[in-house]
């Protein structure tokens, strides 16, 4: 099917159906190969419940499944999906009435399947996750515990190395060794578990042993469900942003956990009570895990499946070098500046001018900057201009907004701030000490706000007239306070001099040196 080149873009429904949950992600793709997320769903379905003594889906589980895909699929017309991509897992694959399932789904719901190995689930399961995360050329270990599977695999950001699917699931051990449990569980049942765990590990681990891994890194509700419930029940608080999980808190959570019947487990704190009947299971075989490879904690990640669908299908586009060619953080920085029709010609002048400033700066040895804030002053450049497609005459604030709401992947909060708050003072506003944008920050986010939209301030005036008048720009030293500004022009540049004077005052505040400025005219034959 050849894709679509309206403005709009093409919109993409991917389609994850697995033991536990079916999972829908419902993608815009732009014609500039940027995309938006549009609806993320997800369902309990069970669709894996009683089935693995036998291998056999049952009946009552098929029929809620082919509901909810009718759903999904009623959601994705809504939105005149262009395309649907859907797999089925764990559950589906091991069933030896799927073919009975997938005619249903095919029939009933308009819906054509296609049942992945556990191996390609796992590297979607890879691409999904590592897509999140700044790896580089370090190795990272992979984990996501499903209802019928528990996937793992190692890779850096470019590429994997092991990928594995292990017959372990939330769902599948619960059928197997807790079917009707209903009151508490034993000691001896959970060892039990665990018992059977480490036995059908001994391959894997002893496979990843070959590997040295800079962090563990969990995903799927499960892990999830753990980390919530570790941090609500340990840390009493119920705040979201829970980062990891750690070996000894999910020992005692589990303790605790085990000593309640089913219906006071579905109102333990931060649980999932639709879980409460397989978290237990799932524990074991993430504390097994955990054990057996000697991890004190485990990073979590909300990406998973659907979101490697999404991009194996950009992989294979004319936009793979989104993919292949760029990092996570300049991938997702250059997804928000594409997504809002930035100027991208304009940006990337401001970008350059902002970093030669920044570089003469460091050369001259006039200010220690901290690590990490040249890359930040880059895409605080890069982003800067965002919010116009909103409104020209606020556009900072609007670009402040968007930035901060649109979950740039492989960023920490206070580096957001950082990008964040560079767009909203690159123009008008100064970043003084008592604004509301910086209520909360700690002392260094706002050094490094002031300094570097000091920076950014100047970079922008140089391209005021966005027709890249200004090819080169450094600094020197004049005096004992002052510099010189040389800038090299292709013809004159009134209007980018007159700009700058703006910025002279504010610039001598933050770094104690006055501006002189130096226009070259460069020469062309």
């Amino acid at each position: 099917m050849e894709p679509n080149t309206n403005f709009e873009g093409r919109i993409v429904a991917f389609i994850d159906i697995g033991t536990n949950s079916i999972r829908l992600l419902l993608v815009r793709i732009n014609p500039n190969g940027s995309y938006q997320s549009l609806n993320k769903q997800k369902e309990a379905v069970r669709l894996g419940d009683k089935e693995f003594i036998d291998k056999i889906l049952q009946p009552k589980a098929m029929e809620r499944s082919v509901i909810v895909c009718k759903k999904l699929m009623e959601l994705a017309r809504a939105y005149r999906t262009e395309e649907v991509i859907a797999v089925a897992t764990s559950a589906t694959r091991d069933a030896s009435n799927k073919v009975q399932f997938l005619e249903m789904l095919k029939k009933e719901a308009n819906l054509e399947v296609c049942t992945i190995s556990g191996t390609e689930e796992a590297r979607l399961i890879y691409l999904g996750v590592s897509s999140g995360l700044r790896l580089g050329y370090s190795k990272a270990l992979f984990i996501d515990i499903g209802g019928g599977s528990t996937e793992v695999s190692v890779g850096d950001q470019r590429q994997y190395y092991f990928l594995d699917s292990l017959n372990l699931g939330a769902v599948r051990l619960t059928n197997m060794f807790i079917p009707d449990e209903i009151g508490p569980i034993s000691e001896d049942q959970y060892e039990q578990i665990k018992l059977y765990v480490r036995s059908q590990v001994v391959n894997v681990i002893k496979e990843l042993s070959k590997y040295r891994v800079c962090c563990a890194v969990g995903s799927s509700g499960t892990i999830e469900n753990l980390a919530r419930i570790a941090f609500v029940y340990l840390h009493k608080t119920a705040y979201e942003s829970y980062e990891k999980l750690e070996y000894e808190d999910l020992k005692k959570i589990v303790k605790d956990m085990c000593s309640l019947p089913l219906e006071e487990r579905r109102n333990f704190p931060g649980i999932n009570s639709q879980r409460a009947d397989i978290i237990i299971s799932g524990a074991a075989i993430i504390e097994t895990l955990m054990s057996e490879l000697g991890l004190s904690k485990i990073r979590v990640s909300k990406l998973g499946l659907r979101e490697g669908l999404l991009v194996d299908y950009i992989s294979k586009s004319e936009f793979s070098y989104m993919i292949t060619q760029l990092s996570v953080r300049k991938r997702s920085v250059m997804q928000l500046g594409l997504a809002c029709n930035f100027d991208e010609e304009h940006a990337h002048i401001v970008t350059n001018l902002a970093l030669e400033l920044y570089d003469s700066i460091h050369t001259l040895g006039i200010y220690e900057f901290r690590d990490g804030e040249r890359e930040l002053l880059e895409y605080g450049s890069t982003l800067h201009d965002i919010g116009t497609f909103i409104s020209y005459d606020t556009h900072q604030a609007h670009a402040y907004h968007l930035i901060r709401e649109s979950n740039l992947l492989g960023f920490q909060p206070e580096e957001i701030e950082i990008i964040a708050n560079l767009a909203y003072f690159h123009r008008k506003n100064i970043p003084k000490k008592k604004h509301s944008n910086l209520n909360g920050l700690n002392k260094n986010t706002i050094k490094s706000i002031r300094i570097l939209s000091a920076l950014l301030r100047i970079a922008e005036s140089l391209d005021r007239s966005h027709t890249g008048i200004i090819s080169t720009v450094r600094f020197y030293i004049a005096s004992t306070d002052s510099l010189v500004l040389e800038i090299h022009a292709k013809r004159e540049c009134q209007l980018e001099i007159w700009e700058v004077e703006k910025h002279k005052k504010y610039f001598k505040k933050i770094f104690g040196y006055s501006i002189q400025s130096k226009v070259i005219i460069e020469q062309y034959p």
